[in-house]
């Protein structure tokens, strides 16, 4: 656990989220380029929380797995009940231009 927040890493994969096992009952996935795991998943986890943070009960989970042309990440998290829309909100989220810029140019591999 890093800043109550858990992390596992395994070869090809990371996922960050606050309760642990990690539980999907909402998500959507989106292709990335090959950046670092840990800072995309850390940016993407905050502007969700942001976009959704008035859901009671929403428990943000982020994961990302290596693909032959980058990343795929899955982000969402536990939800208690139902709520019509959501799904398409993090995709939305995940898809929208100015957030990846961003996203993308923070995880960045950089030069030493």
């Amino acid at each position: 656990m890093k800043g109550g927040w858990h992390e596992a890493r395994a070869a090809g994969s990371y996922t960050l989220a606050r309760q642990w096992p990690p539980r999907f009952d909402v998500s959507a996935d989106a292709r990335f380029p090959a950046v670092r795991r840990g800072r995309l998943a850390r940016q993407i986890r905050q502007d969700l929380w942001r976009a959704l943070k008035g859901l009671r009960g929403f428990s943000p989970v982020i994961q990302i797995a290596a693909a032959e042309d980058g990343l795929t990440v899955t982000a969402g998290g536990r939800l208690p009940t139902n709520v019509p829309g959501v799904e398409t909100q993090i995709r939305e989220l995940l898809q929208d231009p100015a957030h990846r810029a961003r996203w993308i140019a923070w995880a960045k591999e950089r030069d030493a």
